[in-house]
């Protein structure tokens, strides 16, 4: 995809994603690699509604400011990703409401966050590891991140909002979709006697699409 083409597609599927109210006010950031190694982020204090496909902050592979604006206080969670994870080609990060609800709840699994409801967020998460909380900017997000080693694509940031690693930009606002849906749906059935996936269900799921799991 040539960089003209990616600035319009982040700008597009971010707009998508607050329309539907997936984030809100100047919340949010996303990041993708260019074709030569660099990065493409979404600038500080931006809307998500009204990304500009010409002020997207860019850099070149080693990691220097190039042009654009001043990009997103958020950026020590996109480089760890980046650089943790040869697979990731882009990174959200939302303040998805249904997310940081289901994160403050007391009784969460820090291993795996999202309960086995569907087989979809498994398909497209794997384990949600449960981080606590961060002050917005805090640099030690990123170096909680690197402490996972690259074993998961996704993360939640306790009280603040999910962060998804994807191939694309596609995969990753999909999946950090799915984990907003995953939530919604835990939340819906709190205190009811639900049925989720059982052990098998999860690892026949897991074999099929060769999911990381067991990390």
């Amino acid at each position: 995809m040539t960089e003209n083409a990616l600035r319009e597609q982040m700008c597009l599927l971010s707009q998508s994603l607050f329309e539907r109210g997936l984030t809100h006010g100047s919340t949010g950031n996303i990041s993708a690699r260019t074709e030569d190694g660099g990065l493409l982020v979404s600038p500080t204090g931006t809307s998500f509604g009204r990304l500009d496909p010409g002020r997207l902050s860019r850099f070149d592979a080693q990691g220097n400011f190039l042009s654009g604006d001043k990009p997103t206080k958020e950026m020590p969670l996109h480089s760890a990703f980046y650089e943790t994870r040869s697979t990731a080609g882009a990174v959200v990060h939302l303040h998805s409401c249904h997310s940081v609800a289901l994160s403050m709840l007391p009784d969460n699994d820090e291993d795996n966050f999202l309960p086995p409801l569907t087989p979809y967020a498994i398909m497209q998460l794997g384990r949600v590891r449960l981080l606590p909380f961060f002050v917005p900017g805090d640099a030690a997000m990123g170096d909680a991140i690197r402490g996972l080693a690259g074993k998961h694509s996704a993360v939640m940031l306790a009280n603040h909002g999910p962060v998804v690693a994807g191939k694309t930009v596609e995969a990753a606002c999909n999946a950090i979709e799915e984990l907003e849906a995953t939530a919604r749906l835990a939340l819906m059935l709190r205190g009811l006697p639900v049925r989720g996936l059982d052990p098998e269900q999860i690892q026949a799921v897991v074999r099929k699409f060769d999911i990381e799991w067991d990390t």
